[in-house]
């Protein structure tokens, strides 16, 4: 009998210490996309066949007061684009894809991830997933936010482009040639040789030039509503101050790296001030992915609309896995890496 009891007590803590590995597995890192990644239909796939995610967009219907799933759904693609309906739509819809991986799994996902991060808006899916931030607050800021951004320039004052095929240097001396026009700042240093600029569109547009005579591979003009992610967005971080200093926040459940430190940040009051900061700073996301790596991370699940993170991800450095989750279809596969 005591022989049994000894087979079984190491057979019971045997199955808990796998269950506890497979429950706190540092090798995961949910990333939650950014704006740009808008379209009709968002969201819809997910809404019609789990609860779950429905119930997501009705909470975020009530937190705004007007029917944003609607215009998900049925557009017009100029009401989706604007940045006042893309921010909290995108959000919706990477918030939908949580809670679907949460009921299927019976758990938070800060249970069953190491790390977590967000490009620009994305940010606040994270911190959302990681239990620092409502749904419910994070819609209404992200509606704020993008109402703050866009009246912060007026329309076409303003620009963002894409810069392929140079390093930093090589973008920074590109930009210091063309300060003589307006400011222009990096804006995203997304993945090696794919880093985006924003600024005054004068400045903007002899930033392209300037790089095209450099002979860099490509310098695309993008069709963004303002200059986001510069020091001309200084009026919409003041507002951000303002509504987050007003909004509780807890200490993240996992950590989330967030794209100013490009760092792990779990303390409250630390997440609070860097949503402000980014707001005109640079999202320093080819240094976030590169250590989330050098942290342990070796699978990285996106989790909302498109697959734009995902290709950075492969773009940047290596992995065993990843994977996205834009609607029902995807959930086996992001199933099968957890």
């Amino acid at each position: 009998m005591r022989q049994w009891r000894r087979f079984n007590f190491k057979f019971m803590l045997a199955l808990v210490s796998k269950r506890v590995d497979y429950m706190t597995n540092s090798s995961i890192a949910f990333l939650f996309p950014g704006q740009g990644s808008q379209a009709v239909g968002m969201g819809g796939a997910l809404a019609a066949s789990h609860a779950a995610a429905k119930q997501v967009f009705e909470e975020i219907n009530d937190a705004l007061g007007e029917n944003l799933f609607a215009i998900m759904q049925d557009g017009p693609d100029d009401a989706i684009r604007m940045t006042r309906n893309a921010q909290p739509a995108l959000f919706a819809t990477s918030m939908a894809a949580v809670r679907v991986l949460e009921a299927e799994l019976g758990a938070p996902l800060s249970s069953r991830g190491g790390m977590t991060a967000g490009h620009s808006l994305g940010e606040y899916a994270a911190l959302a997933a990681s239990g620092s931030l409502s749904i419910s607050d994070a819609a209404r800021l992200l509606r704020q936010r993008g109402d703050s951004m866009q009246s912060a320039v007026p329309v076409g004052e303003g620009a963002m482009a894409a810069i392929l095929g140079g390093d930093e240097d090589q973008i920074n001396a590109i930009l210091a040639d063309a300060k003589s026009s307006g400011l222009v700042q990096i804006a995203n240093d997304n993945a090696p040789g794919q880093i985006v600029i924003s600024g005054a569109a004068a400045a903007v547009d002899a930033a392209i030039e300037i790089a095209k005579a450099a002979g860099l591979r490509r310098a695309i003009k993008l069709p963004v509503s303002a200059p986001f992610h510069c020091d001309l967005m200084a009026p919409a971080a003041d507002v951000m101050a303002k509504l987050l200093a007003e909004t509780d926040l807890s200490d993240a459940l996992m950590p989330v790296y967030c794209n100013v430190s490009a760092a792990a940040e779990t303390r409250a009051d630390h997440l609070r001030a860097n949503l402000v900061t980014q707001v005109t700073a640079r999202v320093r996301w080819r240094e976030s992915l590169m250590a989330m790596s050098a942290a342990g991370a070796t699978k990285f699940i996106e989790l909302g609309t498109g697959k734009v993170l995902s290709g950075l991800v492969k773009r940047s450095i290596e992995s065993d896995a990843v994977v996205n989750m834009d609607g029902p279809d995807d959930l086996d596969s992001v199933l099968a890496e957890m």
